[in-house]
């Protein structure tokens, strides 16, 4: 029988992937990559703020990345260079978040746990919290599939269909953010951009339509969840950064297998 922490390690585990595979199959689309890096490291302020004021903490990193994902839709759409722009938010915000921390005496607290992640940490109220905002996550995502699929593909074309890609880009932005809430704790802060990233880039090598791309991605995801524990529990390695590893080493294995395709 496996232990009980590790049975709920996977199972957050899990919860963020189906939550991460299809949010970051559209990160991967609009090459939103930085946008992913600077959201989660606004996570890290929202962990000072919800120690400085008592509240939770899924709660203070929440409002956080809503903030910050809410500053990096509006600036996008006035048109600012989102490059610049985001690597001066994303490493602002940790910066703040981590001086912030320091100017709390009366608090001590283990900020390893929010960069790299504490999944065999994870609590039965912990797996509440995670897979009430995944499934959040997803029912999002499939309420708006097809708009925020048109308004990636082609914005002329979303406004000829009725559609207003600015909303639609909001809505993506809430998504990441309430993701980045729930993921804070499995995966930690300098790491939940890669579990977006890296199954859906390893997904798109191998699919030839959104929709199996989004699946796909989720069950990499799911696999390099399962693969990083079992690496961490053999081997003894931080659990957070090994499921990344497990992920890096499908999406290489699917760069060299990827079919090729003519044209």
């Amino acid at each position: 029988m496996l232990d009980d922490f590790l049975v709920r390690a996977a199972l957050a585990g899990i919860a963020l992937a189906l939550a991460a595979g299809p949010l970051g199959s559209f990160v991967v689309w609009r090459r939103m990559a930085y946008f992913g890096d600077a959201t989660s490291h606004a996570a890290i302020l929202g962990v000072a703020l919800a120690l400085a004021t008592d509240l939770p903490i899924g709660l203070g990193t929440l409002i956080v990345a809503l903030a910050m994902a809410a500053t990096v839709s509006t600036l996008a759409a006035k048109g600012w260079a989102m490059d610049t722009t985001l690597g001066v938010l994303a490493h602002s915000a940790l910066a703040f978040g981590l001086v912030a921390v320091s100017f709390l005496p009366t608090v001590r607290v283990d900020l390893s746990a929010y960069l790299f992640g504490d999944i065999l940490a994870v609590s039965k109220l912990d797996l509440l919290y995670i897979w009430t905002g995944a499934l959040a996550v997803l029912a999002l995502l499939l309420w708006r599939w097809q708009g925020l699929l048109t308004a990636t593909l082609n914005e002329d074309l979303a406004h000829a269909s009725g559609l207003n890609p600015d909303r639609e880009r909001l809505i993506l932005t809430l998504a990441l953010a309430l993701t980045v809430a729930v993921a804070l704790k499995v995966i930690g802060a300098l790491l939940i951009a890669a579990m977006l990233i890296i199954p859906a880039a390893a997904a798109r090598a191998l699919s030839r339509s959104p929709e199996t791309m989004a699946a796909l991605a989720a069950a990499i995801g799911i696999l390099a969840v399962l693969g990083g524990l079992q690496l961490s529990l053999t081997e003894d390695t931080p659990a957070g950064p090994s499921i990344v590893a497990v992920a890096a080493l499908i999406f290489a294995i699917s760069a060299v297998f990827r079919p090729r395709r003519n044209g």
